[in-house]
């Protein structure tokens, strides 16, 4: 019966299409469809096709393509099918021979399949592919074969860590190789030679690929690498130092050695069996004895003069002591008294208490006014410098690390709490001193002070950047200039490995030797996620040498460390008793992990041409960068055209693309070539470079349209995206990017003393003394951290010496521009500490 193989064959004619009309009946190919007929011989025309070659599974390595083979007898057709899907017929490949052996017909068809089919599927489900082949009696399929996208990360998921052991100790080195497809293999390596536990019995390789020495020989001694390989990488752990080390022990005791002139005898032992070796402890005890003699033992002696010499030398130093210790006491008693001249004035502890213009709803609660307002002190200014009234030229000498020259007398002076100067001058002058040379000279997004024991606060306007200097910070008879700046990324080469990506902007507070009583808060945004299931958030700090030190592991701080950090929505507070450079760095855990990022879009303020740009930015959402990308588009004459929006960029290795669609064709229409703009990946998640861009042309048919409407669409790679209406007049609208933003910030960079602060400064005295005793029923900090929602960080609190002056601090670093001091005293309330209570006085009663 003759068969028609319709579009899925094609017909190639060669040599082999004359051995198959020898085979088949009839054989046609006509037209343009390459149709062809063929019929099996009787005595074939009831077997079914068996497969002689079936499909494998096969991994793509980069983009190369792989290709999968079919081959079937006796067959009339043959062709693929992939994720329930047919294959089109021009995507095979196919070849027509006979088995010289049983004169079958043998049909071979291949096909090639490429990365980007694959990653069409990606993470729903596996690509697979099947062939199907035909004969006169029926069909058969051939068994699935799996293409995966073979890949192998960059990073460990444990490494081995060095350790030091005594000889013939068991030694376990762990390795847990990175992520890959197909599964990565393991071998160790010690001083870069291969290690072979077949040829060494001494070493075994678990099944879960750890290292054991059973045990350990002095030339076991070395740096042992974990190196994990598959067919797409090769990649190496960092070395771990293992020292076998040989503990010392004692020789025997000598024998005892004839009486001496000082009546006593001795022996002697060494440390030799073993000597200690490779680091290993020395002996524990005396290697020296002595025992007094018998009296008959002793020679005799007469005391002399070198007796009455010793008492003599005895009383000396002692009456020496006394004298020391006399003039101590009157130099401290001296320094106190000019120290306590500082704090004279009580009004500038008050001064800073702004009326909140909101009188208490109940005049049943006047009785909580403790602390009554000095009416006679005005609420608005403090004039004076913030030296001491005893000031003389060298009291304040800053000797603790590599500070700024010293001040000029009476050179800064508090107006209204805030300082003036010239910070072009301060930058210049900060710029010339050896450690600062490396700070960037940009005003603009530089804040310093001159700050003593009241503290202070210091903000970078727009930035969402500014450190908080609580009171007693600053050890009393201290005056420090401290400035904050940010870093820009380009000035900075921050070293990021495998999944690591920069979480926040560079932030240099310093002069970095100062001496602190109490952490101050510095507070910086982040573009994470806030979950730290996701993420691996570590906190970087530049030495002085100018490397990059890891000082902290977000979820696993030590309360006995200098620093700790709050990871909020949006922000991070870091508790630091040291200023320097600090920088949030992030490593994903797996692909879930997500960045913010912010999309803002611009045009041209001005379009006379037919030609009309759009300008789309990508970049971290935090507002310094934000800033940044806005003093830029007023500089070019740009407008924003609409609000900025936020995107979750995840760890996915899947580029951003963008485009733009639904324009009205019949005034619009676009330059692109291309339907869309892509951003790699690498690009954004790296962080080199602070913000990305890309610009889509349009074109209007007319000089009088004006009004455009349009979709954009924002996306990553096989993922979920998000699309934007826009719908704007291109002529209206002529206000170029101006002070909304660059003028929202538009509080003092720089406040000192008690203006620098919500709660008055005696005020929060009494309110620490009231809270940090314990309580038996809990009204103490621990209720008021729990109702502040900080009860995260009790051990942290109660590892400080006034854990409700901690908490305070967090409160006023938080609610600076927002706070709302009647909450607070509604905590108090609720506490039931109602004679710690903050006194509410409105605008009228003052």
């Amino acid at each position: 019966m003759p068969l028609l193989l319709g579009p899925f064959v094609r017909c190639r004619f060669s040599a082999t299409l004359h051995v198959l009309w020898l085979v088949f009946a009839g054989f046609t190919c006509t037209g343009s469809e390459h149709t062809a007929t063929a019929t099996l011989p009787a005595a074939f025309s009831d077997l079914l096709p068996h497969f002689l070659v079936e499909p494998e599974d096969e991994y793509i390595v980069k983009n190369k393509p792989v290709t999968l083979t079919c081959r079937s007898t006796p067959a009339t057709q043959i062709y693929f099918k992939c994720n329930g899907e047919w294959v089109h017929q021009d995507d095979h490949l196919i070849e027509r021979t006979v088995d010289p052996a049983t004169a079958l017909p043998v049909m071979q068809v291949t096909i090639d399949i490429t990365r980007q089919q694959v990653e069409k599927i990606f993470g729903l489900d596996e690509y697979w592919c099947q062939c199907v082949a035909w004969s006169t009696t029926g069909t058969q399929k051939s068994q699935k074969a799996y293409i995966r996208i073979a890949y192998l990360r960059k990073n460990f998921e444990e490494e081995p860590q060095g350790k030091e052991v005594a000889l013939d100790q068991e030694v376990l080195l762990r390795c847990h190789p990175p992520e890959g497809v197909p599964q990565a293999e393991v071998e160790w390596q010690r001083n870069e030679d291969v290690i072979d536990p077949a040829s060494d019995p001494n070493f075994f390789i678990t099944a879960d690929h750890n290292l054991v020495i059973k045990k350990a020989r002095l030339a076991d001694t070395g740096n042992y690498t974990c190196v994990a390989k598959n067919i797409v990488a090769r990649r190496k752990s960092t070395s771990a130092t293992v020292l076998v080390y040989v503990d010392g022990g004692w020789s025997e005791w000598s024998k005892w050695s004839a009486c001496g002139a000082d009546c006593s005898m001795w022996r002697s032992r060494g440390c030799t069996q073993p000597s200690p070796g490779t680091g290993g402890k020395d002996c524990q005890g005396l290697d020296l004895q002595s025992l007094n003699c018998t009296s008959e033992q002793c020679p005799q002696t007469v005391s002399g003069a070198e007796d009455v010499a010793l008492y003599v030398g005895m009383v000396a130093v002692a009456l020496c002591l006394t004298l020391l210790l006399i003039v101590v006491i009157l130099v401290y008693r001296r320094k106190k008294e000019g120290l306590d001249a500082d704090v004279a004035d009580s009004s500038i502890l008050t001064t800073g208490f702004q009326p909140m213009g909101i009188k208490p709803s109940k005049p049943e609660n006047s009785h909580l006014l403790t602390i009554q307002p000095d009416l006679t002190t005005t609420t608005t200014s403090y004039q004076g410098t913030l030296r001491s009234r005893h000031d003389a030229t060298g009291k304040f000498s800053m000797t603790n690390g590599p500070l700024l020259d010293p001040l000029p007398n009476g050179s800064h002076t508090l107006h209204n709490g805030k300082l003036n100067s010239d910070p072009a001058e301060f930058v210049s002058r900060l710029s010339t001193q050896t450690y600062f040379k490396t700070l960037p000279r940009d005003v603009a997004n530089t804040s310093y002070g001159t700050f003593n024991f009241l503290g202070g606060r210091l903000t970078i306007p727009s930035t969402g950047i500014s450190l908080l200097i609580p009171p007693e910070a600053i050890p009393r008879g201290k005056i420090y200039e401290i400035y904050l700046t940010v870093q820009r990324k380009e000035d900075l080469r921050l070293p990021l490995a495998g999944c690591q990506t920069l979480l926040s902007p560079v932030v240099s507070c310093g002069p970095p030797g100062v001496v602190l009583s109490r952490p101050v808060i510095l507070s910086m945004d982040h573009c994470s996620d806030a979950c730290l299931d996701n993420w691996a958030v570590r906190l970087k700090k530049q030495n002085y040498e100018g490397t990059w030190e890891d000082v902290l592991l977000m979820g696993e701080e030590l309360v006995s460390e200098p620093y700790y950090c709050q990871l909020e929505a949006e922000t991070c507070r870091l508790f630091s008793e040291q200023l320097g450079t600090f920088a949030l760095v992030g490593e994903s855990l797996h692909m879930g992990a997500a960045k913010r990022l912010r999309l803002v879009l611009f045009s041209d303020a001005y379009c006379s041409t037919l030609e009309y740009n759009i300008r789309v930015y990508c970049m971290d959402d935090t507002q310094d960068v934000f800033k940044e990308v806005m003093q830029m588009e007023r500089q070019l004459g740009g407008r924003l055209i609409d609000e900025p929006h936020v995107l979750l960029f995840k760890d996915s290795y899947h580029n951003l693309r963008l485009s733009i669609h639904d324009m009205p064709q019949a005034h619009w229409r676009s330059k692109l070539l291309a339907g869309y703009q892509e951003i790699p990946f690498y690009h954004i998640w790296n962080g080199s470079q602070r913000y990305l861009h890309c610009t889509f042309t349009l074109e209007r048919l007319s000089l009088s349209t004006c009004e455009l409407t349009c979709q954009l669409c924002v996306w990553q790679v096989e993922g979920e995206g998000q699309s934007f209406s826009l719908d704007f007049n291109i002529a209206k609208d002529t206000r170029a990017v101006d002070s909304e933003f660059l003028l929202m910030d538009s509080n003092a960079t720089a406040l000192a003393g008690p203006s620098a602060f919500q709660i008055p400064y005696l005020i929060r005295q009494k309110i620490c003394s009231s809270l940090d005793a314990p309580c038996p029923n809990g009204a103490d900090w621990r209720m008021l951290a729990q109702r502040l929602k900080l009860e995260r960080h009790m051990s942290f609190f109660a590892s400080k010496a006034s854990p409700t002056s901690v908490i305070l601090d967090l409160w006023e670093a938080q609610h600076f521009h927002s706070g709302n001091i009647n909450q607070l005293a509604t905590v108090m309330a609720d506490i039931g500490k109602q004679e710690a209570m903050i006194f509410l006085v409105s605008d009228g009663e003052c």
